[in-house]
């Protein structure tokens, strides 16, 4: 069975209008009697025959260029042997323009060249034929009418891609822009979320374990100690939100000084609040009194890795002393907290999400530093194992421009 035959597309309405106004301006002008050649081979109506042929091809300028124009071409030759219409020379011009705008690039390159050659030799030619000046003029319409249309087109077209390639990078642009928001929201967000996790775990979780031993526990001086305690961290805790508010909101505190982040200055006050919630806590703070002064973000990540540490301590270690030591050398601050890990005793416990750890390796990623924790073994520690988590921030942190 044959295969059918594609139909062809649809010319466009701009072509129609083209194609209807061509042939209309063409049998005007047969009417009034006028034409662009005398005595020709060909008189009478055959004039219409090229301009009628030619309008068709106005509707194939879009979707057909290069088969109209080889078309049109021939219909011009055929043109110069009858009395000739205006309307059908500028339709040919029109096509010829359209068959560099809507064509194929290579056509679009060899169309100018080619009509360019046709000028030249036109010119020529005729020059050495009729040994006047006369022959100019004939390489001047050779030139308005294929060459001129052509090198207007090649301008159109280069005019178009530039526009589209501009539409395109700045569409690009607005691509990448966005991919950029939307993972600064991202790491925006874990920012927030490791900041919220570590501000309130800690006060939560002894919060979450007195008040169990409260309820749990009959005895009014127990209770009052306990509720002492959850007063305590409850009173912290909103501190510490009130201040992440600010953060957020970007504004001064009721002095009008902007919230400060916490430092390792603050490491005793932490030890404190967490013997406190009943941890045995040791410090040992090994950084020179004299020594170089610590970038913010390394001073806020040690900070949150030590108050993480000390909440999952409290809610997971052993009985037994928790030891936190702080060492600065030249090039990283070191951070290593130790507690005992095995079997915990019966008593009031607060529940872990494991985000913690991940938010400890994060800000330590973050400062390109490195991060370990997990049980080591300690024959001189009841249960024969501490669980121990080791950082090493550098001093100057692999991207500044990082938030932590």
């Amino acid at each position: 069975m044959a295969a059918l035959p594609l139909p062809l597309p649809r010319p466009h309405r701009d072509d129609v209008r083209i194609a209807a106004v061509g042939l209309l301006g063409g049998l005007a002008l047969w009417g009034l009697g006028l034409t662009t050649q005398q005595s020709r081979p060909v008189g009478g109506a055959w004039l219409l025959v090229p301009l009628v042929l030619m309008a068709g091809l106005e509707l194939l300028r879009r979707t057909a260029p290069q088969p109209a124009l080889i078309a049109a071409t021939l219909l011009l030759i055929a043109d110069q042997f009858t009395a000739g219409n205006l309307i059908t020379v500028l339709m040919f011009t029109d096509i010829m323009y359209a068959a560099v705008v809507y064509g194929t690039p290579a056509a679009a390159r060899r169309i100018p060249v080619t009509t360019a050659l046709i000028t030249i030799g036109m010119t020529l030619g005729f020059l050495a034929w009729w040994h006047t000046a006369d022959a100019l003029l004939i390489g001047v319409a050779t030139g308005l009418v294929a060459f001129t249309p052509a090198a207007t087109g090649v301008l159109v077209r280069n005019h178009r891609e530039a526009a589209d390639a501009a539409r395109l990078r700045a569409e690009q642009t607005a691509l990448l822009a966005e991919m950029d928001r939307t993972q600064a929201v991202a790491a925006e967000r874990a920012r927030m979320a490791r900041e919220l996790h570590d501000m309130v775990a800690n006060h939560l979780s002894a919060i979450a374990i007195h008040s169990t031993a409260a309820l749990s526990l009959d005895d009014p001086r127990t209770t009052r100690e306990a509720l002492t305690v959850i007063r305590e961290n409850s009173v912290d805790g909103l501190a510490e939100m009130r201040r992440l508010i600010g953060i957020l909101r970007d504004t001064a505190d009721d002095n009008g000084e902007p919230a400060a982040a916490p430092t390792l200055d603050g490491l005793p006050a932490l030890v404190a609040g967490a013997r406190t919630n009943g941890l045995d806590v040791r410090l040992d703070d090994a950084r020179p009194e004299d020594g170089q002064k610590l970038p913010a973000p390394v001073e806020l990540a040690a900070y949150r890795i030590v108050q993480e540490s000390l909440t999952n301590a409290l809610k997971h270690a052993s009985p037994g002393t928790v030891s936190v030591s702080v060492t600065q050398r030249a090039d990283a601050l070191c951070i290593r907290v130790t507690s005992p890990y095995g079997e915990r005793s019966e008593g009031p416990r607060a529940p872990g999400s494991g985000a913690g750890l991940v938010g400890m390796r994060e800000r330590t990623a973050l400062l390109g530093g490195s991060f370990e924790a997990g049980p080591e073994p300690a024959p001189d520690v009841p249960g024969g194992k501490i669980w121990d988590v080791r950082a090493q921030l550098p001093v100057v942190p692999a991207d500044e421009g990082a938030e932590f």
